[in-house]
């Protein structure tokens, strides 16, 4: 079943009328609801227009301007989708697919003499 990805939440941060960051928020979905297979999860990130590498170099995410200028498609374009795509299946795996096991108490083991 496909993975159902919806972007939930955009908080723009605006400086001189153009935003300059981003708060993002978008559910990730697979399954059925209210069955087994149902899995749901959120992902956030805050991206910059601009920020600062570990080598002191200057990376651009994003040209700064006008909220009413953003389309849905560049706000989800944003997004980190591939990284979290990657979590959303470890956690659908690890939940739904090949969820953790309880041992079993065997309480009639006789203990050896």
């Amino acid at each position: 079943m496909a993975i159902k990805k919806t972007l939930t939440s955009a908080v723009p941060y605006s400086d001189d009328g153009k935003v300059t960051r981003w708060e993002l928020e978008m559910q990730y979905e697979q399954g059925t609801e209210g069955k087994a297979d149902y899995y749901t999860s959120n992902k956030r990130a805050t991206i910059e227009a601009t920020g600062t590498k570990a080598d002191g170099s200057t990376t651009t995410n994003f040209t700064a301007k006008a909220e009413k200028d953003w389309t849905k498609k560049e706000l989800e374009d944003l997004c980190p989708t591939a990284h979290w795509d990657e979590i959303f299946e470890s956690q659908y795996d690890s939940v739904i697919t090949n969820p953790k096991t309880d041992p079993v108490p065997n309480n009639e083991f006789s203990i050896p003499s």
